[in-house]
């Protein structure tokens, strides 16, 4: 019986593979910035994560809202419509570029927020010319965005791979020389860092764009476009489905965020710690975010191709890979937890010797819990791909701001602030609020899938 789900990994990883890297490039990027800021002390480290923390609010809008491109581009596909494909690529182009705009603006006027939010001083002071040039970086991403969407949508996932990986390694090398002020580069500290995110952002969408123009499969889609015929028909469909979508993204990175400044409230060292956990934490979460996309594309194919006894199947067999993957990344956690954190300190630092003793020590607490929410963030969220896939967001938007903030937050909050769990207590709350997230999505697919069935 298992059998008929097992038969589909092979497809199904094939599929995901360079969407997961893809998605990884994007989390390397702040790995890169958290390694290479950390060596110059816990307070830049914590800079980052604090501007960041603005930075990730508004992408988790832009590419959730993005994501409403591939369902739309996957169902053409599936039955043969390359019109309606070209169409959703070119009014998704305007509404992420719109959006972009508007989102840095959001941020720019957001800044003065961060004096009324318990953060250390001196953590504010770095962060705040550190977050113009990362807010700016939102425009030219939420266009890639568009553009990788459109390509999953046509199965075709390894294009933004390729563009994700020239930006990191763009990123990383810039970052060598600005931040270290290596080679005679001036020194710029975390300043350094947010030049290569934004630099290595404008070639990531350039470079995509070319290469799309120069393949044949993709010309007749990305070339040609008239930006003045506008489709009242068509932009609502996109934003009735994109807008949903960057909610529910919105509502879980939110949480996370909160959880950088709650641990902001107590202190620059659990603000680290807390950054450590999250940044290793979200390079897992991008696998299950590769096999999310995976389930949209080919939910989205089944659905244009009207086989709901074939979709069924299809999703169940990438939420069964989803759950092995995720108990093995859980027990590398496991393992791992008090040597992965050092990676990012400078244990010889003598003069720091004390914060990073005591951030090491918290970030392996951190990882400890982080072993166990794997399983429910990777289920979650390839559940909602699944959902996407299917047209379904309105009910899931619920579903994640009654998971994250109904249940998960107030639980982070009391259980972090207000008890000797502290940074812990942050933890649980989230681990409460994806596995109450996970098991009301499955519900939902369940409940659909059977009802389309039936019919």
């Amino acid at each position: 019986m298992f059998k008929k789900y097992t038969k589909e990994f092979q497809y199904n990883l094939n599929l995901a593979f360079p969407v997961i890297l893809g998605m990884l490039g994007h989390t390397f990027v702040a790995f890169a910035d958290n390694i290479m800021v950390g060596q110059l002390g816990t307070a830049e480290l914590a800079a980052v994560s604090l501007g960041n923390s603005f930075v990730f609010i508004a992408m988790s809008l832009g590419i959730g809202f993005s994501t409403a491109i591939t369902p739309l581009v996957a169902e053409a596909d599936g039955a043969g419509n390359a019109a309606n494909g070209k169409r959703a690529l070119k009014h998704g182009l305007v509404l992420c570029t719109i959006l972009g705009l508007t989102l840095f603006g959001i941020i720019l006027l957001s800044k003065p927020l961060m004096y009324h939010m318990d953060q250390p001083r001196e953590v504010v002071t770095l962060a705040l010319p550190y977050l113009d040039l990362v807010a700016f970086s939102l425009v030219p991403l939420v266009m890639f965005q568009a553009f990788k969407q459109f390509s999953e949508g046509l199965s075709e996932t390894k294009y933004p791979m390729y563009a994700t990986v020239l930006a990191n390694v763009i990123n990383i090398i810039l970052n060598y020389l600005l931040i270290f002020g290596s080679f005679g580069f001036p020194k710029l500290g975390i300043i350094g860092a947010a030049i290569g995110t934004l630099v290595s952002r404008v070639i990531m969408v350039l470079f995509i764009w070319i290469l799309l123009k120069t393949k044949k499969k993709f010309k007749p889609y990305v070339t040609g476009f008239n930006f003045k015929k506008i489709e009242k028909k068509v932009m609502e469909k996109i934003i009735n489905l994109g807008f949903p979508s960057a909610l529910q993204m919105f509502f879980e990175v939110a949480i996370f965020t909160a959880a950088i400044w709650l641990s902001g409230v107590l202190g620059k060292n659990a603000q680290a710690a807390n950054q450590i956990a999250l940044n290793l934490s979200s390079m897992t979460f991008m696998v299950g975010m590769g096999l999310s996309v995976a389930a949209m594309v080919r939910v989205g194919n089944q659905k244009g191709l009207g086989n709901f006894t074939e979709l069924r199947r299809i999703a169940f067999s990438i939420f069964a890979l989803t759950f092995l993957l995720e108990i093995i990344f859980a027990t590398g956690f496991l393992l791992g937890k008090n040597w992965l954190p050092t990676i990012y300190l400078d244990v010889d630092d003598v003069a720091n010797k004390v914060d990073n003793t005591e951030v090491i020590f918290l970030a392996a607490k951190l990882l400890l819990v982080a072993a166990f929410f794997q399983i429910s963030d990777g289920i979650q969220v390839v559940v909602l791909g699944a959902l996407r896939g299917l047209q379904d967001v309105k009910v899931p938007t619920f579903i994640t701001f009654i998971a994250y903030w109904g249940i998960g937050f107030p639980i982070s909050y009391y259980l972090g602030l207000y008890t000797e769990f502290k940074s812990v207590g942050i933890w649980l709350g989230l681990l409460a609020g994806l596995t109450a997230s996970a098991i009301m999505l499955y519900i939902r697919f369940h409940y659909l899938t059977k009802k389309l069935i039936n019919i």
